[in-house]
């Protein structure tokens, strides 16, 4: 990137200069890279430059435009279909393509990096460019041959067709990409690894929604967590779900054992200066708007120190994402507190934090906190009714929407009535989405509701009524697990996309 490029994850060299004239660089960087979920600050507000950072793994995305330009020839037909037909058409298009994407990289609110555009003739020139490094191949199908097409969109990566039907020329491959790319002229599917969905026609919101499902499909493929108290599944079904998250997820799970964090746990409560410090956070968490205390103090200090114990998890890990098992009886001697406040804390400062250890729900989680770009809510869900549904659980993160934080009273944790646990008042009218993993990963449901209460029950401290924007009784009818995975706004596209990707159906109601 040269010091005159203004647009920030694109190279300079990708779209050929910023298109939209007094677009600082660090404007273009404010619109596209702001990610207010996945920022590191401490417990007390500042960023701890010592300490394990949230890990966002940019998506490399390579732009092709595949064309040709025919000769005219007497008496015969000399050329296929398509507003792509000279070299001067081909140029006012790779213009086009970049002033787009120029726009859906700063729309995107995730990293992404777009490679130069690269213009491709030949079925030669479309293997050597496969051959390139990328996670993403993003194919302008203005025309060229299948051979061509082909070579561009090997199985082994994630590929994108984009056709022009309003939005430009009309493409070639409008007419013909079902019938003779998909489908090889029969009536079955026979491009490996393509289907309908990875088709896009003009639509940029669709494309940026398609590229938000690979990077939160990339960052989940291998994510470390720990796991205190190793990893665990919910009931009879949950048994095998570590097994299932390693195998289908990849997930490089280390376990971490009770006696190793009572130890810890030990050493931090000895450290003066550590005991002050935290107390200090505490102080200040407590003094901030829309925070009330119903609990007792220490148990808000001592969460803090635990926080620093699972902080320094994390950075021995190397990773962004914690899990506690037992977390409702065995952490609470050793810490003279629950886990309920230290786990909201981390969501709020970027990073992935659950409890119960639960590997059937974990993964909706990691993939829906990448997709949102912002922290979740694993909750346990009641008994859908008229349209409505209660989740609830006790460590809510407060920055729901990755930035403001919501009113919050800090109570005890409800089953023991003890410890610190977080009642967060989320936003209502607030459209989320809702996750609802089977037990053997293989078809979730999800769908997207409202926030129409914040209900005081004896439950659970962080308790939302959600409306049911869909059919109550086909919910009712395909659920399946336990835990629910909830996340402010609608991305029910961009996770059914990245779970076909993944071999997994995802049923919306």
């Amino acid at each position: 990137m040269t010091p005159k490029d203004p647009c920030g994850p694109c190279s300079v060299s990708a779209c050929g200069g910023c298109p939209q004239a007094g677009v600082s660089r660090r404007g273009f960087l404010a619109g596209s890279l702001a990610l207010p979920a996945l920022r590191s600050t401490s417990a007390a507000g500042v960023r701890d430059p010592a300490r394990q950072a949230p890990i966002a793994q940019p998506l490399a995305v390579q732009p092709v435009l595949l064309y040709e330009t025919p000769q005219r020839r007497p008496a015969t037909s000399w050329r296929a279909w398509g507003g792509i037909q000279t070299e001067q058409d081909a140029a006012a298009e790779q213009e086009r393509i970049r002033r787009e994407l120029f726009h859906v990289s700063s729309q995107a609110g995730f990293r992404v990096q777009i490679r130069p555009l690269a213009a491709v003739k030949s079925p030669e020139q479309a293997a050597a460019l496969a051959r390139e490094p990328g996670d993403v191949r993003l194919v302008y199908a203005a025309g060229g041959s299948a051979k061509a097409l082909e070579a561009l969109t090997p199985p082994d990566r994630w590929n994108l067709l984009f056709l022009r039907h309003r939005s430009g020329p009309v493409y070639l491959w409008y007419e013909i990409a079902h019938p003779r790319y998909l489908r090889k002229t029969v009536d079955d599917y026979g491009q490996p690894g393509m289907r309908v969905e990875d088709v896009v026609v003009d639509d940029q919101a669709d494309l940026l929604a398609r590229l938000r499902g690979l990077y939160g499909l990339k960052n989940t493929l291998g994510k470390r967590i720990v796991a205190v108290g190793g990893p665990s599944g919910w009931g009879e079904g949950g048994r095998t779900a570590p097994d299932r998250a390693r195998e289908l997820w990849k997930l490089d799970i280390r376990t971490v054992s009770y006696e190793d964090l009572g130890r810890r746990i030990q050493r931090a409560r000895e450290n003066p200066a550590l005991v002050k410090r935290c107390r200090a956070e505490a102080a200040g968490y407590l003094a901030r708007p829309g925070v009330t205390l119903e609990t007792s103090r220490e148990f808000v200090e001592n969460a803090f120190v635990l926080t620093e114990v699972f902080r320094d998890l994390l950075d021995e890990a190397a990773t962004d994402a914690i899990t506690i098992n037992h977390c409702m009886a065995t952490i609470m001697p050793m810490s003279q507190t629950t886990a309920c406040l230290p786990l909201s804390l981390l969501n709020d400062d970027g990073y992935m934090a659950f409890c119960e250890s639960d590997f059937v729900v974990i993964p909706s989680g990691i993939l829906l906190h990448y997709l949102a770009s912002r922290p979740v809510f694993l909750n346990d869900p009641t008994y859908p009714h008229d349209g409505l549904v209660t989740l609830a659980h006790c460590t809510a993160p407060r920055k729901m929407d990755g930035a403001e934080e919501a009113p919050v009273k800090v109570l005890t944790h409800f089953e023991s009535d003890y410890g610190a646990a977080p009642k967060v008042d989320m936003r209502k009218g607030q459209v989320v989405t809702n996750l609802v993993p089977d037990f053997a990963s293989r078809k979730w449901v999800g769908f997207a509701g409202e926030i129409v209460d914040n209900p005081s029950l004896p439950i659970c401290r962080s308790q939302i009524d959600v409306a049911i924007k869909g059919d109550t009784r086909k919910l009712l009818e395909e659920m399946k697990g336990f835990h629910w995975m909830t996340g402010y706004g609608d991305y029910l596209r961009e996770t059914g996309y990245a779970l076909h990707k993944a071999g997994v159906e995802l049923v919306t109601v």
